[in-house]
């Protein structure tokens, strides 16, 4: 969440929920790249785009209390109360800078591991992000980005309703510039940016029922609508309509096969 302009999200309660529902489902594949980066106790560690904190507490768990973990967000309201979370459940060490990575300085020696999940989907210019995500990674440190490809989205066997899902939430997307297809561009980004090739990549995706995967769907029409309304892309009544109708499919298709975004993961030394 950098300076953007057209963030096609909500920033509502329910969507902060929603956020925190997400990162639970990612925690295992974001863990495994931390892992791989070698985040260990003492070191100081930036989340940019840090959202609701979830990733800040992973970070947390392994740096220990010798260790720092910074949170940036143009969202203050959403990494005040990350912060507060974090402290409540002892992580210390956890603090968050109200920035934008397009503006914000370096610190002094930088950090020894430089984070974000979800980021560059919301931004006009990634390469930029990166390279200045590089700029704040100290040497030996690493940098370690996660985006999606949302082209993978669906059910089979297929069902309008989710069809009528990608058409509006992907559309929404496209139409604000930002790319589908993100994740699966990380590695030519990084090149573009300087940086050069990954060290290592992961690539994670998740299968289930239609029964629990429409509940995010459903959440995530609902906090895309008010920018696909704007965009003329939906009219009010037909969002409406369209909460109906994924509602009874949900009851009328739960044993369906609900694919999600692929989550694609890269991780460099400097």
């Amino acid at each position: 969440m950098t300076t953007t302009d057209a963030y096609v999200l909500g920033r509502t309660d329910a969507e902060y929920e929603r956020l925190r529902a997400q990162a639970g489902i990612w925690e295992k594949a974001t863990a495994s790249l931390l892992d791989r980066a070698g985040l260990a106790a003492g070191a100081r560690c930036l989340d940019v785009g840090c959202g609701p904190g979830e990733t800040m507490r992973l970070m947390a768990e392994r740096v220990g209390p010798d260790g720092a973990v910074v949170g940036m967000d143009v969202d203050a309201e959403l990494g005040s109360s990350a912060i507060r979370m974090l402290h409540a459940a002892g992580h210390r060490q956890c603090s968050f800078v109200s920035g934008d990575a397009f503006r914000e300085e370096p610190p002094p020696g930088g950090y020894d591991l430089v984070f974000a999940r979800l980021l560059l989907i919301h931004v006009d210019d990634p390469v930029t992000v990166l390279r200045r995500m590089w700029e704040w990674t100290a040497p030996g440190g690493h940098l370690v980005v996660q985006d999606y490809d949302m082209r993978t989205v669906g059910v089979h066997p297929e069902l309008p309703v989710v069809a009528e899902w990608r058409r509006v939430f992907l559309g929404t997307f496209a139409a604000a510039g930002r790319d589908i297809r993100i994740g699966h561009r990380l590695p030519a980004l990084l090149a573009e940016a300087g940086i050069g090739d990954p060290d290592g990549s992961e690539v994670s995706g998740r299968m289930e029922p239609f029964g629990r995967a429409a509940g995010m769907l459903a959440a995530t029409y609902r906090s895309v609508a008010p920018a696909a309304v704007s965009l003329g892309l939906v009219t009010e009544s037909q969002r409406d309509e369209w909460l109906a109708e994924i509602d009874q499919a949900m009851r009328d298709y739960p044993d369906h096969t609900a694919m999600w975004p692929l989550m694609i993961g890269v991780h460099k030394r400097r």
